[in-house]
């Protein structure tokens, strides 16, 4: 059986999550990144990931050693089944890199945008095939998290949806249609929200960084690895669901409880940002936040399993394949 080729296109976070994902799905991966010692740093974080991927399981063939880096676009393109694009968030920088990747990859290989926000019909506006391209938005740290969001523009083959949503299940993924592209797509819309509103209530001295972050840990953010905030509340209506729920709880969404227009980042929210997640950082390193982070959510997406719910689900479905 032929080895199956991915190209990595920009290998930040994001790109370097999706590099060890593949490989770690037994791939062969090609990868590309024009900045500075780009590629030390990629197998620096590959090999970061790779305990985590090692605990969840590996696929035949998954080694560190399938990746290769590439001086030039062209040659990290050529001959890959499926092209992940993982520049910078700036519209004029993705248009013009999806414009020269499309013009050097193979005609039947898929190319997915990870962008967080813009519609795959502005992203096609200048590529050459355009029904390939499909917008294929992660979650950091991609190497773990199942979610992925596909969202096809207008110049979408449907094909080209289907055929991309089998390789993310192969993966290990959940591949979410988006039916309908929308800017932000779904789970950046609900986030930017909370956002939000967590930059108002530190803007105006109701809480500190740290105090925000319990009031979503120990509490709704256990509820959200297995239930979203619908089928919470529809539980939260007692034994007559969300009807009652609504019926009860409704008028409260008339009180002016929120803020849905982001405050000014003003230098001193900046500051009370940055120093309320310094002091609840306690002198610990990124990498070492990194890597509690990916202990726990291996620990939750193990727990989950045994239930079938969830990235659990996900999971267990992967290791029976």
């Amino acid at each position: 059986m032929t080895q199956a080729t991915a190209a990595i296109i920009g290998t930040g976070v994001i790109g370097a999550g999706w590099a060890a994902r593949y490989l770690a799905n037994g791939y062969r991966v090609k990868a590309w990144d024009p900045g500075e010692n780009a590629h030390e740093k990629l197998k620096e974080s590959i090999e970061n990931a790779w305990p985590s991927l090692e605990k969840l399981g590996l696929k035949d063939g998954a080694s560190i050693d399938n990746l290769t880096f590439y001086d030039t676009l062209e040659d990290a393109c050529d001959e890959a089944d499926i092209i992940q694009e993982s520049a910078p968030e700036v519209v004029e920088l993705k248009c013009s890199l999806l414009k020269q990747i499309s013009e050097c990859a193979p005609t039947d290989a898929i190319i997915g945008s990870s962008t967080s926000g813009f519609k795959p019909s502005v992203l096609q506006e200048n590529v050459a095939l355009p029904e390939r391209l499909v917008v294929t938005h992660p979650f950091n740290p991609v190497y773990l998290l199942p979610l992925v969001e596909v969202v096809g523009g207008e110049k979408t083959a449907a094909d080209t949806i289907d055929k991309a949503q089998r390789i993310y299940k192969s993966l290990g993924m959940h591949p979410l249609h988006v039916r309908k592209e929308i800017d932000g797509h779904l789970s950046d819309r609900l986030l930017e929200a909370l956002w939000r509103e967590n930059l108002h209530l530190v803007n105006d001295g109701i809480a500190t960084t740290g105090e925000l972050d319990d009031a979503i840990t120990y509490g709704p953010g256990l509820r959200w690895a297995l239930m979203g905030t619908n089928l919470t509340y529809h539980l939260a209506g007692g034994d007559t669901g969300m009807r009652h729920m609504l019926k009860q709880f409704g008028p409260a969404l008339k009180l002016p409880w929120t803020k849905l227009e982001a405050p000014e980042l003003t230098e001193s929210l900046i500051d009370r940002m940055v120093e309320g997640t310094h002091e609840q950082a306690a002198n610990r390193s990124v990498k070492e936040l990194e890597q509690l982070r990916d202990n726990c959510l291996v620990a939750i997406m193990e727990a989950l399993a045994q239930y079938e719910v969830g990235a659990g689900k996900v999971l267990s479905d992967h290791r029976k394949t």
